[in-house]
């Protein structure tokens, strides 16, 4: 619970790359999220091209956290592996989720920068990257080690929880 607790968007990365094992483990993270039928959606696609980075910039206007990570990692769905219909972006969503999880479990930091379903994000990435028509970038996890350190947030409220009907709220 403590990385869920602990786990913040990160936007600013000291100059360390990130070694090849430790993103190869957050990939692992995000192939090993629930999804729809089991039917596991996704394709994963490293990036630490500059000149990519760059271009993602120029389509993606808060997109500056990929510039300053020495990584990122697109997260696309397949569309060939999908047996649930209309499942594949929530399944992308868990990896992710899952992804930045161990990202901070690893002591890094990292960012979800959305491309789905901005149709020209999904349509420049899939240019910059070179996707087949059935793979749909669908985010971008700028990851690093961090140069900032945000504090642990309590985000629960319990003015969002009802019981059995809209109109019976959470009572301690």
């Amino acid at each position: 619970m403590q990385t869920i607790y602990s786990r913040r968007s990160i936007r600013q990365f000291i100059d360390k790359p990130v070694e090849k094992e430790k993103l190869l483990k957050i990939i692992e993270a995000g192939m090993n999220a629930p999804s729809a039928v089991n039917q596991q959606p996704w394709q994963f696609i490293i990036i630490d091209d500059r000149n990519i980075i760059n271009e993602v910039i120029d389509v993606h206007p808060h997109a500056l956290p990929a510039q300053r990570a020495p990584a990122s990692i697109l997260v696309c769905g397949d569309l060939e592996r999908e047996r649930s219909k209309g499942y594949w972006p929530i399944d992308c969503a868990a990896a992710v989720q899952n992804m930045l999880l161990m990202i901070t479990e690893l002591g890094m930091g990292g960012c979800w920068l959305g491309i789905y379903p901005r149709e020209k994000r999904v349509q420049r990435l899939r240019e910059l990257v070179s996707c087949p028509g059935e793979i749909v970038p669908f985010a971008l996890i700028a990851v690093g080690y961090p140069a900032e350190h945000k504090e642990q947030k309590q985000l629960f409220d319990p003015q969002r929880i009802r019981y059995n009907q809209w109109n019976r709220l959470y009572e301690k």
